[in-house]
């Protein structure tokens, strides 16, 4: 009986290269915080996917998508589910803007030298 054959990286491949950083986004994007927000309304309601989405007319799974920022729905969508939450468009993006402004990073300009102070001797 003959031992199967390991498999090998090849050169260059994946294994050869360093690991990669994570990338560093300055700010979240709007449409992970919306839904985040929108979220965040619904269940502070107690209500499911299920009731919501149709409330605001479009599926539940639509609505998880928006939900976990893989989707960006347009104004329309935006309005209509803001009004399914008991809330108003005005409302809701004041709102994420608000944690947009909270998460925001500020822009670190470089720090002048500070100059040589020398004391003397007393």
């Amino acid at each position: 009986m003959t031992e199967p054959r390991r498999l090998q990286s090849i050169p260059g491949g994946r294994a050869d290269r360093p690991p990669r950083r994570p990338v560093d986004r300055p700010e979240p994007l709007w449409r992970e915080l919306l839904g985040g927000q929108l979220r965040t309304l619904r269940t502070e309601k107690r209500e499911t996917l299920a009731e919501t989405a149709e409330r605001a007319g479009i599926s539940p799974q639509y609505l998880s998508e928006i939900e976990r920022g893989r989707k960006e729905p347009s104004s329309e969508m935006i309005a209509a589910l803001a009004g399914a939450l008991g809330t108003s468009l005005g409302a809701l993006t004041g709102q994420v803007a608000d944690e947009l402004r909270a998460r925001r990073r500020p822009v670190v300009a470089p720090r002048p030298a500070a100059p040589t102070v020398m004391l003397r001797a007393a």
